[in-house]
């Protein structure tokens, strides 16, 4: 399957390999920014309005008889579908006020999913390493975490997109700097996740610019989001890289800070971001479809609208396997 420019409505939009449980994880990830829920409280400047209590009012779907039908007998026998995140990611996927309830837009989409297929949504929150091993163990029968789309994870599990995968540099509102590629970063000050996909980015742009003769980017590391956001916010550092989302978020609800480029994360290729379902066991295409079906009916935009997140829709799901499987190229 070719994931270059994949039918998104706006712009076009990462791996696991899991042995006797070893996972090796790069690429799109969970590393967002966890937010206490006072702060996911904040109202955006923009007129959305980020309701983080317990009583999220979702917005819902109408059971499809002909969808419902598709679920394999083993998922469908319990009337459950569970679904794996890691509420660690305004506002993908965070914890509530009450620091107990999973809320974001990642619970949103899992609930039009599991309405459209006849299913009480059954949210289970598991840190970001232990998702594949649960999921191959059939604790978790779907992944609603940001998780992309790559060459490693396609001989594990399969997939139906939903959103497309950005990185995005965000600095201060003051800045005038335009992100496109790495002649836009020579000399400054970049901060990034170590062992990241976005620290893997920009280790590439610095050898394209030493090849050049240009200065490299200064990369800087700090142990928290918090200390992240408190260097850039002082000047000290210049730009950050982080996942598109939560940079939305950000902007959205702050003064100081601005979106100022984005890049695709699965760079120099494209993916997106897919539920993950465990390989052959005839979930996905079933997903796919209630993704299809609450695209059509609105519901869908009306959820990524609602967090913030339409700049990320696509205009149809697909599913993507190891049999169809292929990796876009620029």
């Amino acid at each position: 399957m070719q994931l270059q420019n994949p039918r998104l409505r706006t712009l076009s939009a990462l791996p696991a390999v899991v042995l006797a449980g070893m996972v090796v994880l790069t690429g799109c990830s969970d590393p967002g920014t966890a937010a206490s829920a006072a702060d996911a409280a904040t109202p955006a400047a923009n007129g959305i309005s980020y309701n983080s209590s317990p009583e999220q009012n979702r917005i819902r779907a109408e059971k499809d008889p002909a969808l419902a039908a598709e679920v394999p007998a083993a998922i469908s026998k319990d009337g459950l579908l569970t679904v794996g995140t890691t509420a660690g990611s305004v506002p993908l996927s965070f914890h509530a006020t009450d620091n107990t309830t999973p809320i974001g837009s990642e619970i949103d989409l899992a609930q039009l999913v599991a309405d459209k297929l006849g299913l009480t949504l059954d949210v289970q929150v598991t840190a970001w390493e232990n998702w594949p091993l649960k999921t191959q163990s059939g604790d978790l029968e779907v992944v609603f975490s940001n998780v992309g789309i790559n060459a490693d994870r396609v001989k594990l599990f399969d997939f139906s997109t939903y959103r497309a995968a950005f990185m995005a540099f965000e600095a201060k509102s003051t800045s005038g700097h335009d992100i496109k590629g790495a002649d836009d970063i020579s000399g400054l000050k970049v901060s990034v996740g170590s062992g990241t996909n976005q620290e893997k980015i920009l280790l590439a742009w610095n050898k394209e610019l030493e090849a050049a003769g240009k200065a490299p980017a200064e990369l800087q590391y700090y142990s928290s989001d918090a200390d992240t956001i408190l260097a850039l916010g002082s000047g000290r550092t210049d730009v950050n890289i982080t996942p598109y989302p939560s940079a939305v978020y950000r902007a959205n609800t702050r003064e100081d800070l601005k979106i100022v480029g984005k890049v695709n994360a699965g760079w120099p290729n494209e993916t997106l971001v897919a539920a993950t379902t465990l390989k052959d066991n005839g979930l996905a295409p079933a997903v796919t479809d209630a993704l299809n079906a609450v695209i059509k009916d609105g519901s869908y935009g009306k959820v990524l609208a609602r967090w913030g997140l339409s700049e990320e829709a696509l205009e149809t799901s697909e599913t993507v396997t190891a049999a169809n499987y292929k990796a876009g190229t620029k």
